[in-house]
């Protein structure tokens, strides 16, 4: 397979880049019909699109900021930041998919450090999905145009460029350092490798294990407490399995029998994903041995704990009208698209939402839901084009594909704003949301109402719109005793939400979610109901 024909199949994968909110967008490059386009020579990276490309894949203006979401623009025009992780010191590392290079954030002196990549080819670009920071001081990434593996030293600014297996098609995705293994998921390949990070470059050894669903792609992955290895297979649009790989055993095993081509049925477990699951990119395990799943075919996100064996799903809000737009009229039922998902050191989990423009923390604790509205957005990337030539203004997405988490800090890039940004979760919301019930049971055809109160923390007057998301549609919910969708809330005052859940005849049996809230300019505030049907 050619290069450009797997970066269009990895966007097509990936959540539907390619069909953002309804809106077809072409790659520029890959389209073997394209007609040759005027390119203006600025002797920047902004050179490998052609001009009328520019202001979609090279940023719509300067950098923003709410009161959680601080945005800083890249020196350099046109970089399309994508990984990005954090060293111990708080420096900020992401790559670039239209340099080929490394780049450092010092957030105490708020400056951009670029380090030229002396092997990149001339125009050369690469989706560079995985990033980490390992202990010895060296940043690792992927990149899937050159089926390569790169290891950078921070102490003396040089390259190491390690080729990666790559019979048939591959496409090394996400990356972890994991003790003295570096695993990675070849996504098209359909494989999880392991890497000895202590070899040299001209002798590099992996080891492959190949994914037990055929033709599917091999998703993100993540490492529990007892080092077994947690992946997703899935075919496109139409489902797949949770894999638990025994590392540990099948290692040992190796080592002891000498043997590389031991049985991999005999080290792995497969578990069948929900019907609801379509697309899961992101996975990570939390502190009490769940896996957390992002679906980014829908606006939901599951946990399974690995004792029931059950799965749990969860439901983001709607999109905020402004990141699709919807000039046009023909988007009748936006989605989120949580991608990516991780943890932080209080618990919660974290995943960015490409659709809504989001950087999202939930608490399984408390089942609380709080979603931060990253401001700059790209209006190429939405429905935002009235009829008159002229884009809207906020309107659009600004492509947020990566995040990395430090401390109370979440920083992520924006892939079509050349920026990157960070939420501080430590600033005090503007509001407060208690429910009624935080739990209830209900038989097919009965109906419960349920109360939600929110309260003004700040002195600000705020407007804000009630948010009510079951997960399924044989659950519904219905605003009652005059509460309207959208509303004022003063400092002096508070709001009452009232609204009826309903099972419908047909309802099916089981424990369910649903999402209460309430969506700011700038922030959504939610609590989660558990809904048992019986």
């Amino acid at each position: 397979m050619k290069k450009r024909t797997k970066g269009i199949l990895a966007f097509a994968f990936l959540g539907g880049i390619m069909v953002t909110s309804g809106v077809t967008i072409a790659i520029p490059g890959l389209d073997p019909g394209e007609n040759t386009p005027e390119i203006t020579i600025t002797g920047t990276p902004a050179d490998n699109f052609p001009d009328a490309d520019r202001p979609r894949f090279c940023g719509s203006g300067n950098a923003k900021s709410t009161d959680f979401v601080t945005e800083y623009s890249i020196p350099t025009e046109c970089t399309n930041p994508l990984a990005i992780v954090t060293d111990y010191d708080g420096n900020v590392w992401f790559t670039q998919t239209n340099t080929g290079k490394l780049a450092k954030f010092d957030p105490n002196t708020e400056t951009f450090t670029e380090y030229d990549n002396p092997t990149w080819p001339k125009n050369g670009r690469s989706m560079m999905w995985g990033i980490d920071y390992a202990p010895d001081g060296s940043v690792w990434f992927t990149d899937e145009t050159f089926d390569s593996v790169w290891k950078f030293s921070t102490f003396d600014e040089k390259y190491d460029r390690l080729g990666y297996p790559s019979e048939g098609d591959s496409l090394p995705q996400r990356l972890q350092v994991d003790g003295s293994k570096i695993i990675i998921n070849d996504f098209t390949g359909n494989k999880i490798t392991f890497l000895d990070p202590n070899q040299s470059s001209e002798d590099v050894n992996y080891l492959s294990i190949p994914s037990p669903v055929d033709d599917s792609v091999t998703a993100d992955f993540t490492v529990d407490a007892e080092n077994n290895v947690w992946f997703t297979n899935w075919l496109f649009q139409q489902g797949g399995i949770l894999v638990k790989f025994n590392q540990n055993g099948y290692f040992d095993s190796v080592a002891n029998y000498n043997e590389q081509l031991l049985p991999l049925l005999d080290f792995i477990e497969i578990y069948q994903l929900p019907v609801q699951l379509l697309t899961p990119n992101g996975a990570v395990v939390s502190d009490d041995g769940k896996i957390w799943l992002a679906d980014t075919t829908s606006s939901s996100f599951f946990s399974f704990d690995p004792i029931t064996e059950e799965f749990t799903q969860y439901s983001t809000a709607d999109p905020l009208l402004s990141t699709y737009g919807n000039q046009t009229g023909v988007i009748k039922n936006p989605i989120s698209r949580p991608y990516w998902i991780d943890t932080d050191n209080q618990g919660r989990i974290i995943f960015n939402e490409q659709n809504a423009n989001n950087i999202s923390v939930f608490d399984p604790k408390s089942q609380s839901l709080v979603a931060y509205h990253v401001p700059s957005k790209n209006p190429y990337w939405g429905d935002c084009d009235p009829g008159t030539g002229m884009m809207l203004a906020d309107c659009g997405l600004a492509q947020i594909f990566d995040f990395t988490v430090h401390g109370e800090q979440i920083w992520f890039t924006e892939w079509v704003e050349n920026n990157i940004g960070v939420v501080d979760t430590s600033i005090p919301l503007p509001l407060e949301l208690q429910l009624g019930s935080e739990t209830l049971s209900l038989s097919s055809g009965e109906v419960e109402h349920v109360t939600a109160l929110v309260y003004p923390k700040t002195t600000a007057s705020i407007g804000a719109s009630v948010i009510l998301a079951p997960t399924h549609d044989f659950i519904k919910t219905v605003l009652t005793h005059d509460s309207t969708e959208t509303f004022q809330l003063n400092s002096n005052g508070s709001q009452t939400i009232h609204f009826d859940i309903i099972a419908t005849d047909d309802a099916v049996s089981g424990t369910y979610k649903i999402l209460v809230g309430v969506q700011t300019s700038d922030v959504a505030i939610g609590k989660f109901i558990t809904v048992t049907i019986e």
